[in-house]
C-alpha cells in the first residue's frame, strides 16, 4: 500500500546515546535532553521540519526511547499530526530473520525502507536529532533539484583547527563534491559535513541495499555511503549553510551554548518569531518569584518557584530554589530542587535532582570543570 505520494519526507536519527554528555544521558537519549528551559534538543529538528512544510517525519529511536516516544506522541505540538503523513516513531523491530539493533546510521535507514516506500517520495531528507540550529530545508531541496543531484550534503565552514575532528568535504567551484574525508590529519578544506543529507530516493535505496550486503561495511553514511557514491561517479553536491549550528553533545558545549542564550545578542535567539521553535509544553502555571527571591539575566520556566537568588542561569520548568539559596551561571533541568541555603555555581543539574540544604555544588573558578549531576540524584 502506498499512501499519497510525497515530494520529500524526513528521516530523523534520534537513537544516539550521547555518551559525551555523561550523566545527562544515563537515562535518556541525547535528543531527549532538556535544553533552554522549556525545550528538548529534538525540538529544533522537528521545528525545522514543520517550518519547512515537511509534514512526514520518521523518527528513528533506539537508546532508552521511552521518554522520547511519549514526548513526541502524535506530533501535534509541531503540527506534525496530519492524517496523510505526520510523525512516526520507528524503533528497531523483529523480522523473519530475527531483527537487530541499528548497526549504524545507514543501517537505521535501511531497516526502514518499507516506511519510505509507503510514501514513495522523490527525495529523502536525513537528519540528526541532536543539533541546535534553524534551517529551511526547502532551500536545500531547491538546490538539490537545480543541480539534478543524486545526493546533497549540507556543509558549513569551520575554523581550520577544528577540521581534523570532522568529516571534511572538498568541492569544486560549482559545488560538486570531489572528495570526502573523515577526520583528516591534513585537511585541504574547511567545509564540514553537518550530517544533513538529501538523497534522490532511488539512489538512496540502491546504495543502502548494496551496503547491507557488504560484511566489511560499518553501515555509516560518512564512512561508507558517501565514499561509495563518489567512487561510482554519482552527482554529489554541497549546500553551504551560513546560519548558527551547534553540536551540544559535550558538557562544555552544552553549558557554553546555554549561557550564550542569556546574552543581549545571543548567537542563537530563542525569541525569534520568524522561524519559531515549537515544543511539547506541559500545562504548568506561570513561574513565581517570592518576596525575597530575585532573578537576574535568566530564563525561568513555567511552574518554577524562586525564593532565593538566580543569576545568569537557566531554570527549567518545575524547579524550586529555596530561601537563601543561590544559583549562578548554571543550568537546572526540569523539576530540580535547590533547597534553602544551597549554592549552585557553574553547574548543570539533571532532571528531578535535589541539591540539599546548605550544600555547595560547583565552582566559580573557570579553570575547574563544569560540575554535573545526572537525573534523580541527590547532592548532600
Amino acid at each position: 500500500m502506498i499512501k499519497s505520494k510525497k515530494q520529500c519526507i524526513a528521516m530523523l536519527l534520534a537513537g544516539g546515546q550521547g555518551s559525551r554528555l555523561g550523566a545527562l544521558t544515563k537515562h535518556v537519549a541525547k535528543p531527549a535532553v532538556s535544553f533552554g528551559g522549556k525545550y528538548r534538543i529534538i525540538d529544533f529538528a522537528l521545528s525545522n521540519c514543520a517550518n519547512s512544510h515537511i509534514d512526514t517525519v520518521g523518527v528513528l529511536t533506539q537508546y532508552r526511547p521511552y521518554l522520547l516516544n511519549t514526548y513526541i506522541g502524535t506530533g501535534s505540538s509541531w503540527d506534525l499530526d496530519s492524517r496523510d503523513g505526520g510523525v512516526a516513531i520507528l524503533p528497531p523491530y523483529a523480522t523473519e530473520t530475527g531483527g537487530q539493533w541499528y548497526a549504524g546510521t545507514a543501517d537505521a535507514i535501511y531497516q526502514n525502507l518499507d516506511y519510505i516506500d509507503l510514501y514513495d517520495p522523490n527525495f529523502v531528507l536525513i537528519l540528526s536529532g541532536d543539533h541546535l540550529y534553524r534551517m529551511d530545508y526547502r532551500k536545500m531541496l531547491r538546490e538539490h533539484i537545480r543541480n539534478n543531484a543524486d545526493l546533497t550534503v549540507s556543509v558549513m565552514r569551520v575554523p581550520w583547527e577544528e577540521a581534523p575532528r570532522l568529516g571534511i568535504i572538498t568541492a569544486g567551484e560549482d559545488g560538486h563534491i570531489v572528495k570526502f574525508t573523515e577526520k583528516p590529519k591534513n585537511p585541504d578544506s574547511n567545509l564540514a559535513s553537518m550530517g544533513i543529507y538529501i538523497f534522490s530516493k532511488k539512489i538512496l535505496k540502491d546504495a543502502l541495499i548494496a551496503d547491507s550486503r557488504d560484511p566489511e561495511s560499518e553501515h555509516d553514511f560518512g564512512k561508507n555511503i558517501i565514499p561509495t557514491l563518489l567512487n561510482e561517479g554519482k552527482r554529489l553536491f554541497i549546500y553551504e549553510f551560513k546560519g548558527f549550528w551547534k553540536d551540544v553533545g559535550t558538557i562544555p558545549s552544552f553549558h557554553e551554548t546555554s549561557m550564550d542564550l542569556l546574552e543581549a545578542n545571543p548567537q542563537f535567539d530563542l525569541m525569534s518569531e520568524d522561524f519559531p521553535i515549537l515544543t511539547h509544553d506541559d500545562t504548568q502555571p506561570p513561574h513565581f518569584v517570592g518576596e525575597d527571591g530575585s532573578v537576574e539575566r535568566s530564563f525561568v520556566g513555567n511552574g518554577s518557584r524562586i525564593f532565593g537568588e538566580v543569576v545568569h542561569s537557566i531554570v527549567s520548568n518545575g524547579c524550586y530554589v529555596g530561601a537563601g539559596a543561590k544559583v549562578v551561571d548554571s543550568v537546572l533541568l526540569p523539576n530540580v530542587r535547590v533547597e534553602d541555603g544551597a549554592v549552585v555555581t557553574r553547574a548543570i543539574v539533571g532532571e528531578d535532582s535535589t541539591i540539599k540544604a546548605g550544600a555547595v555544588f560547583g565552582s566559580a573558578d573557570e579553570n575547574v570543570e563544569i560540575a554535573v549531576v545526572g537525573d534523580d540524584a541527590v547532592v548532600e
